[in-house]
This record gives C-alpha cells, sequence and structure tokens, in this order.
C-alpha cells in the first residue's frame, strides 16, 4: 500500500478523495518475522477487547515462557488450559489458542513462505477451519500482516462506519451494498478500508 494507491482511489472516488487529501498517503508496513500463527494468536487475544486490555491479557500469558519473545506452537499445546486460563485468555480463547497451535504443527496454519504462495480466496479458506478464527480475523491478516493490498473487510464495524461518514448515510452499510460500491476500489481495496477507519478518526476528533 503506497502512493500509488491513494491517487488512483483520488481518482475513482472523488468522496474519498476528501479524506485521502486530508490523511495523506496510506501508512501500513507489514512487521518483519512475524509468522501467521503468531499473527492469529495475537489477533485473538484482542477479540471483543479493547487493545490495551488484550495487551495486558497478552503480556501475562507470554510471562509464562520466560525467555522466549513467543511461545512455540509446541510451547502452547504442552501449556496446561488453566494456566493459560488464569493468565486472563477466557476458555474460548483457550481454546483457540490451542487449535492454532496444533493446525499449525499440522500445517493447516501455513509458514509464512507458504502462506505467500496462496491467494487471498485460499488463505481465508484454509485459515477460518480453525477454532475461533473468521473471516474478520484473516482479513485483518491479509491486510497488516501480509500487507495484501485488496481486501475489503465489509462486516468490519469501522470500515462500515467510515463508509456512512463518508457519504453521508442514516444508517451503516450493509456489507454486501459495501462490496459491491467497493469494486471501483480494485486493486487498492486494503487502501480504502484504511481510509474509511481514518475518516472515524478524523470524526472522533472533532467530536472531541
Amino acid at each position: 500500500m503506497n502512493r500509488k494507491a491513494s491517487l488512483h482511489l483520488s481518482k475513482v472516488d472523488k468522496k474519498l478523495a476528501r479524506v485521502i487529501r486530508k490523511v495523506g498517503p496510506v501508512h501500513v508496513t507489514p512487521p518483519k518475522g512475524v509468522t501467521p500463527y503468531r499473527s492469529l494468536v495475537e489477533a485473538v487475544a484482542h477479540q471483543q477487547l479493547t487493545g490495551k486490555a488484550a495487551r495486558t491479557i497478552l503480556g501475562r500469558v507470554l510471562a509464562l515462557f520466560p525467555g522466549k519473545k513467543f511461545p512455540s506452537p509446541v510451547d502452547l499445546v504442552k501449556t496446561p488450559n488453566r494456566k493459560l486460563r488464569a493468565a486472563g485468555f477466557s476458555w474460548a480463547k483457550v481454546a483457540a489458542v490451542k487449535d492454532i497451535a496444533a493446525k499449525t504443527l499440522e500445517g493447516v496454519v501455513p509458514t509464512s513462505r507458504a502462506m505467500a504462495k496462496l491467494s487471498d480466496a485460499e488463505i481465508i479458506e484454509r485459515l477460518t477451519s480453525v477454532r475461533g478464527v473468521g473471516p474478520w480475523t484473516v482479513e485483518m491478516l491479509l491486510i497488516f500482516t501480509l500487507g495484501r493490498p485488496d481486501v475489503l473487510p465489509a462486516t468490519d464495524y469501522g470500515v462500515r462506519k467510515g463508509f456512512a461518514l463518508v457519504y453521508r448515510l442514516k444508517e451503516l452499510p450493509a456489507p454486501k451494498v459495501l462490496l459491491a460500491y467497493g469494486e471501483r476500489w480494485k486493486p487498492h481495496r486494503s487502501a480504502a478500508a484504511w481510509y474509511l477507519w481514518r475518516a472515524c478518526d478524523l470524526q472522533a476528533t472533532i467530536e472531541k
């Protein structure tokens, strides 16, 4: 995602162009060395929690593995469920991260190198077979971990709210409406989603 995406979106969508002029080029830099396995575990940790709460709990989980930057899949599989629960994971999240670890060992969750050869659709199909991992979680991985340029998370609340703000709708658009409109943003729909999130940020600043 780069200046080319910003220029394309400004050209095909005059209303979104107003946000782009205020915000500037897209700023999404995929982290180096973060595996799909780690990305999914961290995503599950953040589900239904504020960022601060999720980081606190994840910190407690990581403290169970002293001397390691992040537990390996084997580490998680071998850790008693009660320890992960005591660190702050719900029982549902304990089951989810255990399944992520197990399916990584089985090869269902690919390595970074293997995943690079898969299409977005193939990645979504593979990873949504993992417990606790839905399409939205995989879409976040595609955008922020893999840097895939043409992903539109149409069920995301922030994307839908941003769309309603930019296009002055009284209600949030249905995902299918968003997907249909988003056809014009191809092949830079990830950048479009990023700008819709920024539209929410701009609105929040105005309301302060």
